[in-house]
């Protein structure tokens, strides 16, 4: 393994809708280390409590990576995906009873007919051994399925009750995307389940009527980050944007986010989005943007101890940025960013914190690695 020196930068990129001034930690020497390599195209991390990782890679594949950094074989059991695209096996996450029960939860692109796709959730029972899934089942199905390979969304969180957050994709396509503003579509949304996959008692739509009984939120475009807020118990959301505007977001029961009648981007070509605004009266605004992208994926609020003066700030993936950003969070608003690993000059896929309190991140390309992120001494 190979260690060196990164140096910290400010980044005084400061954009959004609200004000906001750059706060700086001071240059910080940190120690950036390969803990595991040769993954193929990895998509989500996840930490067991012994310390192990699960890994998913896009084709297919679950890694359970030991301690030591060895990258075991394929764990048997995960369903068939459709890994056309930007689709294939996205997110893991483990169940907060997970000593107990051993469940392990993925989202992935489940393959219809016609060629159709749709996100969904399953889960299995991780062997003692770690080398299989057991007693996997589908919990969860994004309805309709749609011929797109395309924004699957796909990040899970389990909140302080044990309820599912899953955010969805509104899957791109100019004859798709509308259905973000439908409340009788999964596109564009995010929705919250009991971890059987059932549905709250009291979600905002739970008896079906207004909307479907899983939604929680509308208007998303295409969320890659989230994570729950451990000082208010809130769901934070980051969605891709188009030419610009990548959104953070806080996700609340029953609010509209606007896509895509509203954005602070506008569409590849160039053209406006939607009305060509970037709010609008009953459209709940982001609380920070990015123009020009960041393209986020993976998100933590860091709450460990060898980072003591980065305690409840926000660490998020950037693929097009090729770093990991710091935002300086202060209750509902983030006040700073800064950019990390820009030497590193890799795509950053995910980002967790370790039960040792370092940051690990995973790189976005076909001969990918694990890194572990501390403090130089």
């Amino acid at each position: 393994m190979t260690r060196f020196a990164i140096a910290c930068s400010l980044a005084a990129l400061l954009t959004g809708p609200v004000a906001a001034q750059s706060a700086s930690t001071g240059d910080a020497a940190l120690s950036v280390t390969p803990v595991a390599e040769g993954l193929s195209t990895p998509w989500g991390l996840a930490f067991l409590p012994d310390g192990r990782m699960l890994v998913t890679e896009k084709a297919g594949t679950l890694r359970l990576v030991s301690t030591d950094g060895t990258v075991s074989e394929p764990i048997a059991g995960l369903p068939d995906v459709d890994a056309r695209g930007q689709g294939g096996l996205l997110d893991v996450a483990i169940h907060p009873d997970f000593e107990e029960n051993r469940l392990v939860y993925f989202t992935y692109s489940e393959p219809g007919e016609n060629r159709t796709n749709s996100t969904a959730v399953g889960r299995g029972a991780l062997s003692e051994d770690g080398t299989g899934l057991r007693d996997v089942e589908v919990i969860f199905t994004q309805q309709p399925k749609v011929a797109s390979t395309k924004h699957f969304g796909s990040r899970l969180v389990f909140d302080n009750n044990g309820h599912l957050f899953v955010g969805l994709g509104e899957r791109s396509d100019e004859q798709f995307r509308g259905q973000a503003q439908d409340p009788m579509s999964h596109l564009g949304k995010v929705v919250r389940l009991d971890p059987d996959g059932s549905v709250p008692a009291d979600n905002p739509y739970a008896d079906g009527s207004e909307a479907r009984p899983e939604i929680w939120s509308t208007g998303h475009r295409n969320i890659q980050a989230a994570a729950l807020n451990p000082a208010s118990g809130d769901l934070w959301v980051i969605e891709h944007g188009p030419r610009g505007g990548d959104e953070v977001n806080i996700a609340k029961a029953r609010n509209n986010y606007g896509w895509p009648e509203v954005s602070f981007g506008v569409n590849y070509s160039g053209s406006p989005v939607g009305t060509g605004a970037a709010q609008g009266e009953g459209f709940t605004d982001p609380i920070y943007q990015w123009t020009p992208v960041i393209a986020p994926s993976g998100m933590v609020f860091y709450g460990g101890d060898a980072f003591p003066e980065w305690q409840g700030d926000l660490f998020v993936g950037g693929l097009r940025a090729k770093s990991l950003v710091r935002l300086d969070v202060d209750g509902d608003r983030i006040v700073g960013e800064e950019r990390l690993l820009g030497d590193l000059d890799k795509r950053i896929r995910d980002v967790a914190e370790g039960p040792d309190g370092a940051l690990y991140v995973i790189t976005d390309e076909r001969n990918a690695a694990v890194y572990r992120i501390a403090p130089q001494d």
